[in-house]
């Protein structure tokens, strides 16, 4: 597992971002389904302005990660954060639900104080 920035600097100190070997498995099958190169390419996690209560999640798949990506690598898949959106989500989960109400991605955060009531978008 790397945690490490591009630029060398160590995220020890940082609260972990954590990835379930169930999502990871889902992504990693995705990745190669885009014909994207694992062994480069990542997940993007990032937050964005949106959603009822201010901020929502986004992700996207990313041939490298950017210069001042914190990458860290679980079960064989890498998930790039950007600095802005590593404060809102340091700390957190990433995992793949799947049932009858809903399929897909969730990511568990401790840092939110509130969400809307579909789940959607949060407060930090």
């Amino acid at each position: 597992m790397s945690t490490d920035s591009l630029d060398g600097g160590e995220s020890a100190t940082r609260p972990e971002i954590e990835v379930t070997e169930e999502a990871a498995e889902q992504a990693l099958s995705l990745l190669e389904g885009e014909g994207l190169d694992c062994g480069e390419a990542g997940l993007r996690l990032f937050v964005q302005q949106g959603g009822c209560a201010g901020l929502s999640y986004g992700m996207r798949f990313d041939d490298t990660p950017d210069e001042d990506d914190t990458i860290y690598e679980h079960h064989d898949l890498r998930v790039f954060v950007d600095p802005a959106s590593l404060k809102y989500i340091e700390g957190s989960v990433l995992n793949y639900e799947s049932g009858l109400q809903a399929e897909g991605f969730h990511v568990e955060n401790p840092n939110v104080v509130s969400e809307c009531g579909c789940g959607e978008s949060f407060r930090t």
